[in-house]
């Protein structure tokens, strides 16, 4: 019986803040697709503001629950631009808790709702979610041969010719480090020998076909590159081992003490052109995350295992920032949830919003 309870609360601390989540999507998508519709009498330019802003509404509470909900405590190594710019994040990939870490620093820049990802092709298919990240100037992409150049210039064109400001998230690796598949380890390790390039043993060989397509559609519109290192305190065990990174649920349920995070910005006129000379430089830099890595996990100091060389500062997030996100959200909910019309149009938006952005996305990849 108690150990029931125990285990019943341990998932309490995950199903509570995912229904939360979960449970605003329905209203916040009614909200867009209000403006979407009122905005077809402005120019682009306008709408694409105001959806920024009710992205950063959203993503607001999303920081609420991993963030202030969660206890986890930020420290970062460099310094973050106080104003905002238009940049590709060029992040280590190791869990899918990944791409809230890019939110965090976006937060903190006030760029919250210029947040758009490359993502992988199978994303598409998330119920809502799928959908609106591609109207919100996301790209799926596939990998290897299916990879789809054109369709990927097209979006960027798209945002960049209607003066959408871009942070625009990539993880080249493709996919996500995990040490115990070594079998992924491996084959990312003879891709590198096969062409001449330095074997890693903290990150994945870094491709560079999405980094490079989105660098050379946008140069004139960007200034800058956020090259980003992310480390999770709690993934080494105590024989010396790293192990995975902590998934959204393990991370929900405060599995997770602390986030180092490596922040360096390359300004984009010092970034080559020439995809040869570009795939040597994507290369080093991760070489550099690659040593970054390896003092953070094989320090033989034990002032320095567990942390990234250099200075560091905490980094609190105020609940001003995230709260009244919170508060938004839920008031426009619950009026739905408390009448029957309003449960009827709340499943209807769940299921129309998903049939017919499953249509959209593969119609208008």
């Amino acid at each position: 019986m108690l150990l029931s309870l125990v285990v019943h609360t341990y998932s309490l601390r995950y199903w509570f803040p995912a229904t939360i989540m979960l449970g605003t999507a329905p209203a916040y998508l009614l909200s867009w697709g209000l403006w979407r519709a009122l905005s077809t009498v402005f120019p682009a330019s306008v709408y694409h503001k105001l959806d920024d802003r009710l992205y950063c509404i959203y993503q607001s509470m999303v920081l609420f629950f991993f963030e202030n909900y969660t206890g986890v405590e930020i420290v970062i190594y460099g310094d973050i631009p106080k104003n905002k710019e238009n940049v590709i994040y060029l992040s280590n990939h190791q869990c899918t808790a990944d791409w809230i870490i890019a939110d965090m620093l976006a937060i903190r820049q006030s760029a919250l709702g210029h947040v758009r990802y490359v993502l992988k092709d199978g994303l598409k298919w998330l119920p809502l979610y799928g959908w609106y990240f591609s109207q919100h100037g996301g790209i799926y992409v596939k990998r290897s041969a299916k990879f789809n150049e054109r369709s990927m210039k097209k979006k960027l064109l798209t945002q960049t010719q209607c003066g959408a400001p871009m942070y625009l998230v990539i993880f080249p690796e493709g996919t996500r480090y995990n040490p115990e598949l070594k079998n992924v380890i491996a084959d990312s390790q003879a891709f590198a020998t096969k062409e001449g390039l330095a074997v890693l043993k903290h990150t994945l060989t870094p491709r560079m076909k999405a980094s490079h397509i989105a660098l050379e559609t946008m140069r004139g519109h960007l200034n800058a590159v956020y090259d980003i290192t992310v480390a999770y305190e709690g993934t080494l065990n105590t024989s010396g081992q790293r192990t995975p990174a902590p998934s959204m649920p393990e991370f929900l349920c405060k599995e997770c003490p602390r986030i180092h995070i490596h922040f360096d910005r390359v300004d984009i006129k010092e970034i080559p052109s020439e995809p040869v000379f570009f795939r040597r430089w994507l290369h080093d830099r991760f070489e550099i995350k690659d040593r970054l890595l390896t003092d953070f996990y094989e320090s033989q100091d034990a002032d320095n295992i567990r942390r990234f060389p250099g200075e560091s500062k905490h980094s609190p997030l105020n609940l001003s920032k995230t709260l009244p996100s919170v508060i938004i959200l839920g008031g426009l909910t619950l009026p739905l949830l408390l009448t029957e019309t309003g449960r009827k149009l709340y499943v209807r938006t769940w299921v129309c919003g998903t049939l017919l952005g499953w249509l959209w996305v593969n119609a208008f990849p």
